[in-house]
């Protein structure tokens, strides 16, 4: 006879994550041990310090409220969460055998179900999905998922961001070879196995003896064997062939080419019948035939962005790098180091695009000069095809030749914005870019300017420093970026009111969610009842990183996580909570640019109708530590009683 009741569990918990990712016949099974618990209002499942449950909880109906000690009353909680409908909570004991650190309360009439602990253990310890996501939910009130105290406490693995064993960082295709083989004998004098080699336009040359291979001439061994004068040009191929040759089967993969040539540091490999030096040679594979089987590997779309001579060209080559970050997010690559390989790629294109629009200039650059980007492009976070900001800073020149100056490079920069553009940096609306005059200028203006926004920081100045402080170098002289930055460092300790004013500016971003857990949405305009994922959940976290990086004079880290993961070092008490913004930080752009790539645009409007239960789930995990962090550069800075 069927059991009907366990059948609703089941029915009901396949809709919710983790549930979801059980298999029908484990998830019938888990049902049958689940206790459906009634709950009256305002009654207590469990209280701060009591003894762990055997079981966890997800609700049914109703809401559950999470309530932990006020820090301004002792004999008072607040309300930190609510859990409505498929939502768990009271995992703690799944992870550590530690009492309580919360209250759960019944905020309204509800109905929960108690998921037994001993029952649901194995399914997290065998299915990894099942286990991150209770990880990373428990990570909603431990502050950091990452933290060592709760680091592996469910696996036998160490735990890292979201990589899997089934993640395929190499490509598995056959490897493509010319079976066109240019060969010559031992004997050969190398003055004729050099004209032979570019007379075909090769690289490369095998060696045979009685028509098998014994070694392999390269350019390479004729530029340090041959052109340094080591041997005659007249030098039998012997004396200056690898050998012995190392051969490999025709049916070897990319990857097995990549990790051979890695193995033994060479650049060519020879392929025979049967892998072994024993049977003819079939062809050769070179690093450059692997590139070219690669397609989007980084390293040929950087070699394809050098050989543009135009910015159409380059415009070609975003398209395939969009499909990399593609590519990079369905293999589940940390985001992290995403960011760092497309930001790479996203500054070869911009150097590119420089370098064009310096060959339509009459005459070279004056004096030097560095283009600077700003913003998300300056912080390594600039995934998708977003607006272009930057700004252009050249070398301190005579006053009377200045105006000429600025003129030649504000050409240029109408050159290089407009050839952004053309690649798909849309125009910046508010233009901050380096063709706008105010954002193209000498060394000693820009400190000028940057004194000006310290010292009288109102609002107007407090926004542009903010979105001016996060800058990278995208092409030119180094040396005046750190004399800027030295500026910049110097300045800010003569005037500490002015981190007090930039805190403030941080705070001005609207919560992500209201009291109930509810996504705060934009009222009016075109994005109305739409989620703004930069503004109320990536920006606060930006800010906070920015004022509090400045404050120990860091220099050189732009990176908004790279930022909290050096606080995290500089305040050893603070760091739970700053690697906790790390990884929201990362979470967040990942989010934001799967949504962009999903919907071909900025990604940072989100129709909340359009997203999973999980996904509201992931994401609202994130809007505690955004909190935490605001009250904190709040209380050190005390922002509400010096500034008003």
């Amino acid at each position: 006879m069927k059991n009907t009741i366990s059948e609703r569990v089941a029915d009901f918990l396949k809709n919710y994550p983790p549930f979801n990712l059980l298999q029908k016949k484990e998830l019938l099974t888990l049902s049958e041990q689940v206790s459906i618990l009634y709950q009256e209002k305002n009654s207590f499942i469990f209280t701060d310090g009591e003894d762990p449950h055997t079981s966890f909880y997800i609700v049914h109906k109703g809401a559950i409220a999470l309530h932990k000690a006020s820090k301004r009353n002792a004999n008072k909680s607040e309300i930190i969460d609510i859990c409505d409908e498929g939502d768990i909570f009271g995992i703690r004991p799944l992870w550590v055998k530690e009492n309580y650190k919360l209250e759960a309360i019944a905020h309204e009439e509800s109905i929960i179900y108690a998921i037994p602990i001993a029952a649901f253990k194995p399914y997290a310890q065998n299915n990894e999905n099942v286990g991150n996501f209770l990880l990373e939910s428990f990570a909603s009130n431990t502050a950091n998922p990452y933290s060592k105290r709760h680091k592996g406490n469910l696996y036998t693995s160490n735990y890292s961001e979201n990589i899997t064993p089934e993640v395929k960082l190499l490509d598995l295709q056959p490897v493509t070879y010319s079976k066109k083989l240019i060969s010559c004998l031992e004997t050969t004098p190398v003055n004729e196995l050099a004209e032979l080699m570019n007379k075909k336009r090769i690289g490369s040359i095998v060696i045979l003896k009685e028509g098998l291979p014994i070694g392999i001439v390269t350019d390479k061994d004729l530029r340090t064997k041959i052109v340094t004068g080591q041997y005659p040009i007249t030098t039998p191929a012997s004396k200056i062939m690898s050998s012995p040759v190392i051969t490999y089967p025709k049916n070897m993969t990319v990857t097995q080419a990549q990790m051979a040539m890695m193995k033994s540091s060479i650049s060519h490999i020879c392929l025979t019948e049967d892998g072994t030096v024993n049977t003819k040679v079939v062809g050769i594979v070179s690093k450059h035939d692997i590139m070219v089987s690669l397609g989007d590997n980084p390293a040929v779309l950087v070699k394809a962005i050098k050989r543009t001579t135009k910015h159409k060209q380059i415009k070609v080559i975003r398209k395939s790098i969009m499909n990399l970050l593609q590519g990079y997010l369905d293999e589940n690559i940390p985001i992290g180091l995403t960011a760092k390989i497309i930001s790479e790629l996203n500054d070869a294109c911009i150097k590119q695009v420089i370098e064009i629009s310096l060959k339509k200039m009459t005459t070279p650059p004056p004096t030097n000069f560095a283009w600077m980007a700003i913003g998300s492009q300056g912080r390594s976070e600039q995934l998708l095809h977003t607006d272009q900001d930057n700004f252009l800073v050249f070398e301190d020149v005579a006053e009377d030749v200045l105006p000429k100056t600025t003129n030649y490079f504000l050409k240029l920069a109408k050159h290089v914005t407009k050839g952004l553009n053309t690649i798909g940096y849309e125009y910046c609306p508010a233009e901050m870019m380096a063709s706008n005059p105010k954002w193209c200028l000498s060394l000693q203006e820009w400190k000028n300017m940057v004194s000006h926004w310290i010292i009288n920081p109102g609002p107007d100045e407090v926004l542009m420093s903010s979105i001016f402080f996060d800058y990278s170098l995208s092409y030119g002289d180094k040396n005046l970026v750190d004399q800027l930055s030295e500026h910049i460092f110097t300045t800010t300790k003569k005037y500490p009111l002015f981190l007090l004013h930039l805190t403030k500016g941080a705070l001005q971003n609207p919560s992500p969610s209201g009291f109930f857990r509810s996504f705060l949405v934009e009222q009016d305009g075109q994005n109305k009842d739409f989620f703004d994922i930069k503004s109320r959940a990536l920006m606060p976290l930006v800010d906070a990183a920015r004022v509090l990086i400045l404050s120990h004079s860091v220099k050189s880290i732009s990176n908004t996580w790279e930022r909290y993961e050096k606080l995290a070092e500089l305040e050893p008490n603070n760091s739970e909570i700053y690697l906790a913004c790390s990884y929201a930080t990362k979470a967040l752009l990942k989010f934001r640019t799967k949504q962009g790539l999903l919907h071909r645009d900025s990604g940072r409007y989100i129709a909340l109708d359009k997203l999973s239960k999980e996904e509201k789930i992931k994401l609202k995990r994130t809007f505690k530590t955004v909190k935490e962090i605001q009250e904190l550069i709040s209380i050190r800075y005390n922002v509400a009683n010096l500034l008003g």
